[in-house]
């Protein structure tokens, strides 16, 4: 055992199945659109006349209902409007970024709880947005990769969505919530989920497609990619066609006396950083700097470095001829890199105005709870590294704030607007968050949150085996921390029923990664569940962020804490960019034996 404690650990493993699988729901695409936009590229054209109201009828589906007694919430009967976002670091003007300009999605954090400390179960999009949407952690949901359905693979669970469906909400999903594909059985777990079949744009299929026009004139599938929109298959991006139907399913809504969940999942700044040109003109390439730390830490393990494939596949990267796996980037092409991004932001920026600005123009603001958040981050050179896959802050660290009308903020009088549209290319007046928390909190407490704010009832906490057991949550719910930001929250003893149980007086952020091996492979980023070889654990509280790499075996899900591959730890007083690793020069078996206790428990 290559680790300095004297306590010996037994292997944690989980139990030895799942039972019997639940019959899967058939597959579903999205229907046509039902109304098309007069000008597609006028959104606020859209904002003055609604399209014809479609019937809305919730499919029944065959699990258990979920239906629970409703308890007093700060956001008792309101409407959710909850907003995800691809691979968005807190690169936020809210979050004390001095150089993007994000007025709207800042003008939002001024009106809500806003926790600077919010951090992924893992640093890619299907486990993250699995594990966030059924409360559970992916040790549990059993889905490391792309390639397996939760309720087939691991247990019939309920999720978010689905649990505010069963308690009379019409729940519709616009554009990427789930993570398309096997990891929600080709459909986004409709009918299970969604009282309507979720909408996906048109436009999608062309993201990976050559629409980068090259210096030569020629289509590429570059990774920087601004592009004239005119000229896209369309005419039009998918995320301009996610805000045009979730503002028209908001106008159907207005009408309606059913309480509503809309999650609106917005696809970029995700690769290919394929963004309206104009953003460019925000962010001039003189004032993009290169990362703090664009070098890879001397005393970093192999096994936690990440090779970023996916970005050496882009056409404007293969020209590059880097060398895998540790070549850097040019320092030119990486400010492009991290230009674009910035530019992706505000390009989302603009999305989300227009949609809370919708959420105004028909008289929502005051019944809707608003949460937004990012399935996890990106790195942007930090460490050597981009793109996500990784346990470090920038791959695990989200922006995460919730909005809950007279519980954040007080009620707006009639005919006065919350959420008026801020142009991101005129406003410069920075908005200061209503309240900042910098408690540790967990993308996986999302599902207990929401419940709680709703007035419904909170799951409670999952029992050690939870593979049989439908509605549960791992994650406790932090409407707790609302109140204030320092004050110390009592801890209640309620048994199996407490879902407070998984929190001791210091909170903490669980985050892991797999590896197919000890050194940096072509598939170190995604390794399949079949080639894992090694898991990173990691702890993050605000002084450490703690990590051990361990033996995984990916034939009955079971980590080995006695085989200690490699480990890191990082002081954050002293080393906030986490570049000095001290793991082999300092005892620490005490954070060990913690590490190792939560996840038996």
């Amino acid at each position: 055992m290559r680790e300095n404690s004297t306590v010996t650990y037994p292997r944690v493993r989980a139990p030895p199945g799942p039972p019997a699988p639940v019959p899967a729901p058939p597959r579903y695409s999205a229907p046509p659109r039902h109304c098309e936009m007069a000008d597609a590229g006028s959104l606020f054209c859209f904002l003055m006349a609604s399209c014809a109201a479609f019937a809305l009828s919730s499919l029944a589906a065959a699990v258990p209902r979920l239906r629970t007694r409703r308890t007093a919430g700060p956001g008792d009967g309101m409407n959710v409007l909850f907003i995800v976002v691809d691979d968005l670091r807190p690169v936020l003007g809210c979050y004390g970024d001095n150089l993007v300009k994000s007025p709207n999605i800042d003008q939002l954090a001024s009106q809500s709880i806003v926790f600077s400390n919010a951090y992924a179960q893992q640093a890619v999009c299907a486990p993250s947005r699995v594990s966030f949407l059924t409360g559970r952690r992916p040790d549990t949901t059993r889905l490391y990769d792309f390639y397996s359905y939760w309720r087939v693979h691991s247990g019939n669970y309920s999720t978010m969505p689905q649990y505010f469906k069963e308690n009379g909400y019409v729940t519709m999903s616009v554009g990427k919530v789930f993570h398309p594909g096997i990891s929600s059985n080709y459909s986004d777990d409709y009918p299970y989920s969604w009282s309507i079949p979720p909408f996906h744009p048109s436009t999608e299929k062309y993201e990976n497609d050559k629409t980068c026009r090259g210096k030569d004139g020629r289509l590429y599938a570059n990774l920087v990619c601004p592009i004239d929109v005119t000229e896209m298959p369309g005419g039009t991006l998918p995320d301009i066609e996610t805000t045009e139907e979730a503002i028209r399913l908001l106008n159907v809504m207005k009408t309606k006396k059913q309480k509503f969940f809309l999650a609106v999942g917005y696809h970029k700044p995700h690769i290919p950083l394929r963004y309206p040109q104009e953003f460019l003109k925000l962010y001039p390439l003189e004032n993009i700097t290169l990362a703090p730390d664009p070098w890879v830490p001397e005393k970093l393990p192999p096994v936690a470095y990440n090779p970023w494939v996916d970005i050496r596949q882009r056409d404007d990267v293969k020209a590059l001829n880097v060398t895998f796996p540790y070549g850097p980037l040019p320092d030119d092409f990486q400010r492009l890199i991290r230009q674009s991004y910035y530019a992706a932001v505000s390009y989302l920026d603009m999305q989300v105005g227009l949609l809370l600005n919708a959420l105004d123009y028909v008289g929502l603001s005051n019944s809707t709870i608003v949460v937004f958040t990012a399935d996890h981050g990106w790195s942007l050179g930090e460490h050597g590294e981009w793109a996500k896959y990784s346990n470090f802050d920038v791959a695990t660290q989200v922006p995460l704030m919730f909005y809950v009308p007279r519980m954040t903020t007080s009620s707006a009088s009639q005919g006065e607007r919350v959420f008026p549209y801020l142009d991101p290319f005129s406003h410069i007046v920075g908005l200061v968050p209503q309240g900042q928390r910098k408690k540790m909190v967990e993308l996986v407490s999302l599902f207990s949150t929401l419940a709680e704010l709703a007035g419904l009832q909170v799951p409670p906490a999952c029992p050690e085996t939870s593979f049989h057991v439908a509605l549960c949550t791992e994650g406790a719910s932090i409407v707790r921390y609302f109140k204030s930001s320092e004050q110390k929250v009592q801890k209640k003893e309620n048994g199996c029923n407490d879902t407070n149980k998984y929190y001791s007086e210091e909170p903490v952020a669980f985050s892991q990664y797999p590896r197919p091996a000890d050194t940096p492979q072509w598939d170190s980023d995604k390794p399949k569940l079949k080639d894992i070889r090694i898991m990173g654990y990691s702890m993050r509280t605000i002084d450490y962020r703690y990590t051990v790499w361990v033996q995984f075996n990916p034939e009955n899900f079971s980590a080995d804490f006695e085989d200690v591959h490699a480990g890191e730890l990082y002081m954050m007083e002293t080393d906030p960019n986490q570049d000095n690793n001290i793991y082999n020069n300092t005892l620490h078996g005490h954070l060990f034996k913690k590490i190792v206790d939560f996840l038996k428990h």
